[in-house]
């Protein structure tokens, strides 16, 4: 048998991500066609972990796990301060060439992770996540009722909430959270980037929005739709001079280089683990960066995807509404304890998520 499990072992403990996770199942089948990984990182008693599943090219078998570890643990920290009552959990699979050019590959590496999917009962429940899609999500669903996230709004809930905590930073930062005139730089045109974007240009007036991404076809089809955007290198977006940076790409694009070189008073975005180190929050906080912590700004979509897990058939899409609208509050709490401690926002997130998750055990 030869796949990436077999040729390299690893122990998640050993893990600088792992957090006394609940679970981590490595799961592959017999022919050495599919490999993965489900890391559940917290439980909470007759809920299932939430945490949607990803297809990607990794380097290594660890760098995917340390992935996985990391996301779960993302999670947890998400659903707590969104009010849900699940723990966190992430899946991924290791991406193989022949997913990409053969379709029933790909078909058959997605029936058996939805088997074992199964093997973890009401324990776990997955959704689309970068590399999967729509139809993907369809043919895992086919053999496990586990998968869910066939609302068609839920990159739009994630796209309102990031809009939303966007604003309760600039109220933070400039004593406005008034949109027109303000300029923004946005990092990564996907889904929510776009939904971001969306929200912003009604609203922007003679503001200024400078955007990237790597997928030059999508670079020029938002140039089309929206002429008013200026696009820049991915390079150089986080040193653009303007009022908010909104990073809606992958993670750890706030490092010790980029810190230093940004000029955003504001740093609200879609992205999952913004920062690179918890140091980084820190460095921004002391720069009187308002950052607003990703798990926060972006739960918009794990709202969506829970009130339709919670409600089979008679999802309300007003109702989800009114619970991202809670988002910004959230932020609000986060913020005015941060003035009075002393300390970083994101290390107060951290706290307010902490007990509320560890309450579980």
């Amino acid at each position: 048998m030869h796949n990436l499990f077999s040729k390299h072992p690893v122990n998640p403990s050993d893990l600088e991500e792992f957090d006394k996770h609940k679970l981590v199942s490595f799961a592959y089948d017999e022919t050495g066609d599919f490999t993965g990984v489900i890391a559940i990182h917290r439980t909470n008693k007759g809920v299932p972990s939430f945490g949607a599943t990803r297809l990607w090219k990794y380097k290594s078998f660890t760098e995917g796990v340390s992935d996985a570890l990391r996301l779960s643990r993302l999670m947890s920290y998400k659903a707590a301060l969104a009010g849900l009552p699940c723990g966190g959990a992430k899946a991924i699979i290791f991406e193989k060439p022949a997913y990409v050019t053969d379709p029933k590959a790909r078909a058959n590496a997605l029936k058996v992770y939805a088997d074992r999917v199964n093997l973890l009962g009401k324990n776990f429940v997955t959704g689309t996540d970068v590399g999967i899609t729509q139809e993907d999500l369809q043919t895992m669903r086919d053999l496990s009722s586990q998968v869910i996230g066939f609302n068609d709004n839920t990159t739009e809930f994630t796209g309102l909430g990031v809009f939303e905590s966007l604003k309760a930073s600039m109220q933070e930062a400039f004593g406005s959270s008034e949109i027109s005139g303000r300029s923004f730089a946005i990092q990564g045109l996907g889904k929510i980037g776009t939904a971001l974007l969306k929200n912003l240009i009604p609203e922007v007036g003679n503001g200024k929005i400078y955007a990237c991404d790597i997928n030059k076809s999508r670079v020029e089809e938002i140039k089309h739709m929206y002429p008013m955007v200026e696009i820049v290198s991915s390079e150089s977006i986080h040193t653009q001079d303007v009022d908010v940076f909104s990073p809606c790409a992958l993670g750890g694009v706030l490092n010790k280089k980029t810190v230093t070189e940004l000029k955003a008073k504001v740093v609200a975005g879609g992205a999952n683990n913004q920062l690179a180190t918890e140091i980084i929050g820190d460095s921004l906080f002391a720069k009187g960066v308002i950052y607003a912590p990703d798990y926060v700004a972006n739960a918009g979509g794990i709202i969506a995807i829970y009130d339709e897990y919670e409600n089979p058939g008679n999802y309300n899409s007003e109702i989800v509404r009114k619970k991202v609208a809670h988002i910004p509050e959230t932020l609000k709490a986060i913020f005015a304890e941060s003035k009075a401690s002393h300390r970083a926002p994101h290390r107060v997130a951290n706290e307010m998520a902490e007990k509320i998750f560890n309450a579980y055990a």
